[in-house]
């Protein structure tokens, strides 16, 4: 999808369709004010019949407007303006696309309200208008023709900006919001594929392309033979259960000095996990195609990364692998050798992700980082903590807490903190190893990020579980390209190219 910016009289705009906002119960101000003057006060006219009852998402299409070079007019309503926070912002723009796509427009010019979300300002306004725009034009195609397929999809959205200054704002949030929606939409697409498409071998072909396509980042894709030389036997044991080999994907971008340190990103690629010996439930379990999203928001935001070209130096590494129910694959009480020389009893095998996990955060020591954050859909826990609308984070660092929680509230993708206290980590005691890889069912997500704790103690380091922000289920069911928004925010506040 096109993006570009513009400013001026909005009558005199040329499109086949200009949006306008309005909000419930308040005269019509800003553009929409400017528009209704333009058009002798028709648009007050049409607006105050009451079509659109101040509900936010609701949506009014108005066609001949006198004075105006606009062929259509979209009303998209707000609602209350004490409420118009950016969850109903979010919502009404979505709207609005929706209702674009219904018609032969094509392409559109967007007049933000006159009255921004509370707590947003111009760029954010711009930016995540980009993102929800983009996030509404998505369609998954790979195995199926979509019948319902706009016939003419919103190509073009321009962003009308009141004065000639709002241009350098507009042109930073529109080039930051299409890179987030870009790595969002590959995560998203990498998701939604099913796991016969999507094996470690494909994810792996990914990455080589995403490098094929950007000078400054390289990629090596490890096979289980260089795996094995490394000991990873905590990964490999996973694999086992598997015809289809493992492969740690290891991704570097340089676009920073060449002395700095890097911010390392670790992805859960379990391609399909239906919990090896230890199966899985037959409900839902096709849902488990999407156990390989924390690799996929690796790579996703890699390719935001490589978009904005920030002067960074980031690595991403994906362990990738299935989990399968075989002769060979590991039985509840098998005790395996991580990379780290630390023993694990595996009490259950449907918890696996912490297995692949374990020996890259030992891989990741090599790069001496300045910070690590892994990513994983790891635990049914942390969706029954926290549901939908959170990722959970676990650090030791109040301060790195601070700052990926920042980052998340500044661009819609939150996460919030649970603790990471020692206390938890005795539910990990094993007669018959260093450890077990589980902890029972108290706290469950709390001593999954114990356990990776285990292995990051010589870098700065924080674990988001994403299970519950990844996919949605339902009638809506599809990956969500979470969190590589929070992610691209983090990286690009630490690149100094935007303030915290």
């Amino acid at each position: 999808m096109e993006f570009t910016m513009k400013t001026g009289d909005l009558a005199t705009q040329k499109t086949p369709c200009l949006i306008l906002g309005v909000f419930e119960k308040q005269p019509l101000a800003g553009p929409a004010e400017a528009v209704d003057i333009a058009s002798g006060g028709r648009l007050s006219e049409l607006w105050k019949k009451g079509d659109l009852d101040g509900e936010a998402g609701r949506t009014l299409m108005l066609y001949d407007l006198p004075g105006l070079a606009a062929e259509r007019v979209l009303l998209i309503d707000f609602g209350k303006p004490q409420e118009c926070n950016r969850t109903n912002y979010r919502k009404t723009l979505a709207a609005a696309v929706a209702t674009l796509q219904q018609t032969q427009a094509g392409e559109a010019v967007l007049a933000l309200p006159a009255t921004l979300p509370a707590g947003m300002d111009l760029y954010a306004a711009i930016r995540d208008a980009v993102m929800t725009a983009e996030d509404r034009v998505y369609r998954y195609t790979r195995t199926r023709e979509d019948k319902k397929a706009p016939k003419t999809p919103l190509g073009q959205l321009t962003l009308w900006v009141p004065s000639e200054p709002d241009l350098a704002i507009a042109e930073h949030a529109i080039q930051h919001g299409a890179a987030m929606a870009a790595g969002v939409n590959l995560a998203r697409e990498l998701g939604n594929l099913p796991g016969n498409l999507c094996t470690p071998t494909y994810l792996a072909d990914q990455a080589v392309d995403l490098a094929s396509r950007y000078d400054a980042l390289k990629v090596e894709v490890l096979d289980e033979a260089a795996m094995a030389e490394l000991k990873m036997g905590a990964l490999l044991s996973v694999s086992r259960g598997s015809r289809q080999p493992a492969k740690l994907i290891v991704m570097e971008y340089r676009g920073g000095a060449t002395d700095a340190k890097p911010i390392v990103l670790v992805g859960k690629g379990l391609t399909f996990d239906a919990g090896g010996i230890s199966i899985k439930p037959a409900a839902e379990m096709d849902e488990m195609k999407y156990d390989m999203c924390g690799g996929a928001s690796v790579i996703g935001a890699m390719r935001a990364v490589c978009e904005l070209g920030l002067p960074i130096h980031l690595v991403g590494v994906v362990p990738a692998s299935e989990n399968l129910p075989d002769g060979d694959a590991n039985k509840p009480g098998d005790i395996v050798t991580s990379m780290s020389g630390q023993t694990i009893e595996i009490l259950n095998t449907d918890a696996e992700g912490r297995l692949i996990l374990c020996d890259a955060l030992t891989y990741c020591k090599r790069f001496d980082p300045a910070l690590v954050i892994d990513l994983a859909t790891l635990t049914g826990a942390c969706v029954v903590a926290l549901g939908k609308h959170a990722a959970g984070l676990f650090t030791a660092d109040d301060q790195l807490a601070a700052e990926i929680q920042r980052a998340g509230e500044s661009v819609g993708d939150r996460a919030w903190r649970l603790p990471l206290w020692e206390d938890y980590q005795q539910q990990l005691d094993s007669n018959f190893a260093d450890m077990a890889n589980v902890g029972g069912r108290e706290a469950g997500a709390i001593t999954a990020a114990c356990f990776l704790a285990r292995y990051t103690k010589d870098y700065p380091w924080a674990h988001l579980d994403i299970a519950g922000v990844a996919w949605v289920g339902g009638k809506e069911k599809g990956g969500t390209g979470r969190p590589v928004a929070l992610l691209t925010q983090l990286l690009l506040e630490r690149s100094g190219v935007l303030e915290p």
